[in-house]
């Protein structure tokens, strides 16, 4: 049986097991097909061109991306390819109507895959205009260790360890809480066959 949803600091709702192994696997599948069609890429820093330590892509009519000469912001194509993204799949659309509590669909669903030595800095997600929407996260594979603040980078923080099948839903008054991970724990999920984490966001842009 389903854990239910814990409303961590600032609101924001935490879904523990929310996927059953059918459905991660399931999204898994679809997640390969995806990057057959808009392969995996390294993003690089604004301004330095510093390379991120995550390989990300996107699905959806519009998908986030960076380089060091325009920054961060939203685009209909794929970087590399130029080709428009795949469409968010049916499964990802079903999920947001569940957790998101928001009229609208997603536009926009980012793919991250973390190796097990991949991290991500404490970040706010705020390159969206409609800020009204939350950003539903899901997480896939090995379990990291995700830290979570305030809307303000010096205000305290809190960690918590996502494994496969946990759901977050930044909204509301923590839909720009600063966020980030740590670390991956290595080897505590047989989901993905080479280890690793996959990260999904689903989110309105516009």
């Amino acid at each position: 049986m389903r854990a239910a949803p814990m409303i961590l600091s600032n609101g924001i709702r935490y879904s523990p097991g929310y996927l059953d192994e059918a459905r991660q696997r399931a999204l898994v599948e679809m997640i390969r097909e995806i990057v057959a069609q808009a392969p995996l890429y390294v993003p690089v820093m604004p301004k330095t061109g510093v390379a991120m330590s995550v390989r990300m892509t996107n699905c959806g009519s519009l998908g986030w991306v960076t380089d060091k000469d325009r920054g961060y912001r939203y685009q209909s194509t794929h970087p590399v390819t130029g080709r428009p993204w795949p469409a968010i799949p049916e499964a990802l659309l079903d999920i947001w109507a569940d957790l998101a509590d928001y009229s609208k669909p997603p536009e926009a669903c980012l793919i991250n895959f973390y190796e097990d030595g991949a991290r991500m800095g404490l970040h706010q997600d705020r390159d969206e205009t409609d800020f009204a929407a939350p950003v539903v996260s899901l997480s896939l594979g090995n379990t990291c260790l995700f830290r979570i603040g305030g809307t303000s980078r010096k205000d305290s923080t809190q960690s918590l360890k996502l494994k496969s099948g946990d759901a977050i839903v930044l909204g509301g008054e923590g839909r720009l809480c600063f966020h980030g991970v740590d670390r991956i724990y290595p080897a505590t999920s047989t989901l993905l066959k080479n280890g690793g984490r996959i990260n999904l966001t689903l989110r309105r842009v516009t």
